[in-house]
């Protein structure tokens, strides 16, 4: 997978100290380490890490809301560690959040398959987001398209593909795209009404 920039956030400095030399010997980065949740996002938001561990227990900001706000904002994917409260974390916040889980003591055995795990499912999620953003962007093109090619039609008397091909050699001639040549079309025949 590659180095991983990771920021710790654990109340206890020895288990900092002990995740930062999993961390290390795996040949990820520990960009920034936090004993309590408001300076760990603090760290979340000015180091940009690619993944963020945290404990769930912690002074100032708990990490189950602290991972709320990191998935939330898109900042990073969240591993939280539980001491066993995790059932009571997931009933609280099972249809807000969607970060992993591992139970403390962490050791390298659990927590480094569970970092690829979590990576690759961010990076998954991160290019489904962006499918559906340019799925949306496209249906919203054709819409406005639509709208236009039927005001062509009724206004020029014009068929169908005459009136694309006239959207469409607009868009190359003025070096603009298609959506915003039928908004143009679209607010022209507004203003004329």
């Amino acid at each position: 997978m590659g180095e991983i920039r990771i920021v710790i956030a654990d109340s206890d400095a020895q288990t900092r100290k002990s995740l930062r030399a999993i961390l290390s010997q795996a040949g990820h980065v520990v960009v920034g380490e936090a004993d309590d949740g408001l300076a760990a996002l603090k760290l979340v938001r000015t180091r940009q890490p690619d993944l963020v561990i945290l404990d769930a227990k912690m002074a100032v900001m708990d990490g189950a809301e602290l991972g709320y706000i990191v998935e939330e904002d898109g900042l990073a994917p969240v591993i939280l560690m539980t001491a066993g409260e995790k059932l009571r974390i997931n009933e609280q916040n099972s249809e807000q959040q969607s970060f992993a889980y591992i139970v403390k003591p962490v050791t390298e055995h659990s927590l480094l398959p569970l970092i690829d795990l979590v990576i690759k499912n961010y990076r998954k999620i991160k290019t489904l987001e962006q499918e559906v953003v340019k799925l949306k962007d496209s249906i919203e093109t054709r819409k406005f398209v639509e709208k236009a090619k039927g005001i062509l039609m009724d206004t020029n008397k014009m068929s169908e593909s005459e009136a694309f091909k006239r959207i469409q050699k607009q868009s190359m001639n003025k070096r603009v795209s298609m959506k915003s040549v039928a908004k143009a079309i679209i607010l022209a025949h507004e203003i004329n009404q």
